[in-house]
C-alpha cells in the first residue's frame, strides 16, 4: 500500500488508511475522519474485523433497510456514505468536534496479519491504537472507545490493560466473559462463533483482493490489494470454532480473552439488550457490577441490537457522556442517576431511572414446580413428586395461574433445581415465559430473533459446581473448572442462571418455566433469516447448541427427571419489582 490519501469531503478532512505500527512493527490501516478545521479534538475509536471499507448497506443489508424503515432518524441528517456495521457514523460526530477512527483489527480488511480474535495480541494491537490516537497532531489527548457487540466486547479486554490515552468507554451491547457469556453456556458449546466467523471474518479477511468487495466511497479494496491464495489466507487465521471446542473448561484459553475486572477503571457508559439472549445482555450487567471503575452507568433497551445505537435516543445517550468526559462539558451526566431502563410492556417500552443494580426494592419472589399438575406456585411442595422428559426433547413446561395484577418482573432470575438423570449427565435449557389469557406465549422483537422468550438460562449438570464468592442467590456464578460426572439416577441439586430481563406482565396473564433438553423454539418454521447468519431464526437466533460432538447421544441422549418434595424443593427465584413510592 501506497502512502495514505487525504482529502476535503462533506465537511470532514479524512483520512484513508492512516498506518499505525504495532510493537511488533506490524502495520495496521485505519481510516481517520476529522473536522476540516485545525484543532485539538477528542476522539471516538472502534478496532475490529468487520472491514472499515464496507458499507452497512452493502454488507448488512437486510439490517440495514429494516432499520431505517422501522427508524427514519437513523438515516436523516447524513449522507448515509460512511455508515459501517456497528461503529458510528462520522458525519453524526465530527461537526459536533470529534475525530473518528476506524481500524481494521490484525488480519481483517486492509490491515494484514494473522486473526486471533480478542486474543492477547488482538488486545495490545488495541492498546496501540489507543495510544497512537492519544499522541497525533489533531488529537486533545482523550481517547473513548465506541461501537456493539465485537467493538465492544473487546473494550472491557483493552480496559483492563489501562492505556493512559483512554478516557471513557461506550461498550453498546458487548458480551465480556469469553467462557459464560459467548463460548459455553452454563458449560454447553454454543455454535455461533463457527458459524459467524464463516459468515462475517473470512469473507473480508486481508489478502482477498479482487474476490472482496470494493468500498463504494473510494473504490479502493476493502480486503487489501493483495491477492493471496486459499491456502495462504488459511494458514492467516485461526481455526476458531475448533480452538473453542478445544477448551470446553474455563481454562487459561477463555481467562486470556476475558476482563480482569479490578482493573477495568476507566469511565464507562454499558448500554444492554433485553432481547440479547444468547451473547448480547451478560457482560453489560456483570461489568456494571464488577468493574472497579468508580464512574460507570447502566443502560438497558430492546428492539435489534444494531438499532438504538443509531437512534437519535442511542446517539443523544452517547454524546452526553462522552461530552462530559472527553471535552469537559458540564452537562448534568455525573449526576444522572446510575441507571437507566426502559423497561418493556407488552406493547411499548417506559423509561426509568435507578440508583443500582439489581434494583434495591426487588421482592425476591419464588415459584416452586408442582410436577404433579405442571404448575408454577408460590407454596412450597407438601409432598414427594418427579416429572421425567426425554433427555434431548421438548421438556416440560411448569405455568402459574393468572396473575391478579399486574406485575413488573426486572433483574436476573436463577433456579434451584433437583435432578437426576438415567446417563452421566444432562443438559438443561430453562425459558421464562409469559403466557395471555388464551395461553399464547408472548415474545418480542429480540436483539437478533423476532421471536425472542422474555428470559433464558442454561446447564450442563456436570458443571454444577459453584464459585462461592461470586455467586449470590440470584446469580449464581459456576466455577466451570472441572467436570463432576452424574452416578445414573442419583438426584443433585443444580443451581442455574437465567440472564437478566424485564417485563411488565399484565393482570391475567401467566408466568411459566420450561426445562427443556435442547435449544427453545418458537415455531419449526418461521421464514425469518438475516443475511449475515445461516440459520432460520426459530427463537435462539444464531445462539444455538447443536453440535453433536458436544452433545453425544450416548451422554446427553438418556432420561432427565425434575424432582419436588418438602425436602428437595425445585423453583424459579423471579425478581418482582414494586412501583416507586
Amino acid at each position: 500500500m501506497g502512502s495514505p490519501a487525504s482529502e476535503l469531503r462533506d465537511g470532514m478532512r479524512i483520512e484513508w488508511d492512516a498506518p499505525i505500527t504495532m510493537d511488533d512493527g506490524l502495520v495496521l490501516r485505519a481510516d481517520v475522519f476529522s473536522p476540516a478545521k485545525s484543532g485539538l479534538y477528542p476522539v471516538i475509536l472502534s478496532y475490529g474485523p468487520y472491514a472499515k471499507g464496507l458499507a452497512f448497506q452493502e454488507g448488512y443489508p437486510s439490517a440495514w433497510q429494516r432499520m431505517v424503515a422501522e427508524h427514519p432518524d437513523v438515516a436523516y441528517g447524513s449522507t448515509n456514505l460512511y455508515q459501517s456495521w456497528e461503529v458510528v457514523d462520522p458525519e453524526k460526530w465530527v461537526p459536533d468536534g470529534y475525530v473518528c477512527i476506524r481500524v481494521d483489527s490484525r488480519g481483517a480488511g486492509r490491515s494484514p496479519g494473522f486473526i486471533d480474535h480478542f486474543s492477547p495480541r488482538e488486545t495490545r494491537d488495541f492498546y496501540n491504537c489507543i495510544e497512537w490516537a492519544g499522541v497525533q497532531r489533531w488529537s486533545n489527548g482523550k481517547v473513548g472507545l465506541n461501537g456493539i457487540s465485537y467493538y465492544g466486547i473487546n473494550q472491557w479486554h483493552v480496559a483492563s490493560l489501562q492505556p493512559p490515552h483512554l478516557a471513557a468507554m461506550c461498550i453498546w451491547e458487548g458480551a465480556a466473559d469469553w467462557y459464560r457469556d459467548m463460548t459455553h453456556h452454563g458449560g454447553i458449546l454454543c455454535t455461533f462463533w463457527a458459524n459467524w466467523y464463516d459468515m462475517q471474518v473470512t469473507t473480508v479477511q486481508y489478502g482477498r483482493g479482487e474476490r472482496g468487495p470494493r468500498s463504494r466511497v473510494t473504490g479502493e479494496l476493502v480486503c487489501g490489494d493483495e491477492m493471496l491464495p486459499d491456502r495462504e489466507l488459511y494458514r492467516n487465521r485461526c481455526d476458531l470454532g475448533d480452538e473453542i471446542r478445544a477448551h470446553p473448561l474455563d481454562d487459561d484459553y477463555h481467562k486470556a480473552r476475558s476482563p480482569i475486572w479490578d482493573k477495568v477503571t476507566v469511565p464507562f457508559l454499558s448500554a444492554a439488550n433485553w432481547g440479547g439472549q444468547g451473547l448480547h445482555p451478560r457482560g453489560n450487567f456483570e461489568g456494571f457490577v464488577r468493574a472497579a471503575s468508580k464512574q460507570k452507568w447502566l443502560e438497558a433497551h430492546g428492539l435489534e441490537h444494531w438499532t438504538h445505537f443509531y437512534t437519535g435516543y442511542g446517539v443523544g445517550l452517547q454524546k452526553r457522556f462522552f461530552d462530559c468526559f472527553l471535552k469537559g462539558v458540564d452537562n448534568g451526566w455525573k449526576d444522572q442517576p446510575r441507571v437507566q431502563l426502559q423497561v418493556r410492556h407488552v406493547d411499548r417500552f417506559v423509561e426509568r431511572h435507578e440508583d443500582e443494580w439489581p434494583v434495591a426494592r426487588t421482592q425476591w419472589t419464588k415459584f416452586y414446580l408442582n410436577p404433579a399438575d405442571h404448575g408454577l406456585v408460590r407454596v412450597p411442595a407438601a409432598s414427594a413428586g418427579s416429572i421425567t422428559y426425554d433427555a434431548q426433547g421438548e421438556g416440560v413446561t411448569f405455568a402459574s395461574a393468572p396473575l391478579e395484577r399486574e406485575t413488573e418482573i426486572t433483574g436476573p432470575l436463577a433456579a434451584r433445581l433437583f435432578v437426576s438423570s438415567s446417563t452421566t449427565d444432562a443438559d438443561l435449557f430453562l425459558v421464562f415465559r409469559v403466557f395471555t389469557p388464551d395461553m399464547r406465549e408472548v415474545v418480542f422483537m429480540g436483539a437478533i430473533d423476532p421471536h425472542t422468550p422474555i428470559a433464558q438460562g442454561w446447564l450442563r449438570a456436570s458443571h454444577r459446581k459453584l464459585d462461592p464468592t461470586l455467586s449470590t442467590e440470584y446469580r449464581p456464578y459456576h466455577a466451570h473448572d472441572e467436570s463432576q460426572p452424574l452416578n445414573p439416577d442419583e438426584v443433585v441439586p443444580l443451581d442455574v442462571e437465567l440472564w437478566p430481563t424485564s417485563i411488565v406482565v399484565p393482570s391475567g396473564h401467566r408466568l411459566a418455566l420450561t426445562v427443556r433438553g435442547r435449544d427453545y423454539e418458537w415455531s419449526k418454521s418461521t421464514g425469518a433469516h438475516l443475511s449475515n447468519f445461516k440459520n432460520e431464526l426459530r427463537g435462539c437466533g444464531p445462539f444455538l447448541h447443536d453440535d453433536p460432538r458436544d452433545r453425544p447421544a450416548a451422554v446427553f441422549g438418556g432420561r432427565t427427571t425434575l424432582h419436588a418434595s418438602p425436602k428437595q424443593q425445585s423453583y424459579v427465584l423471579v425478581p418482582i419489582v414494586p412501583a416507586k413510592r
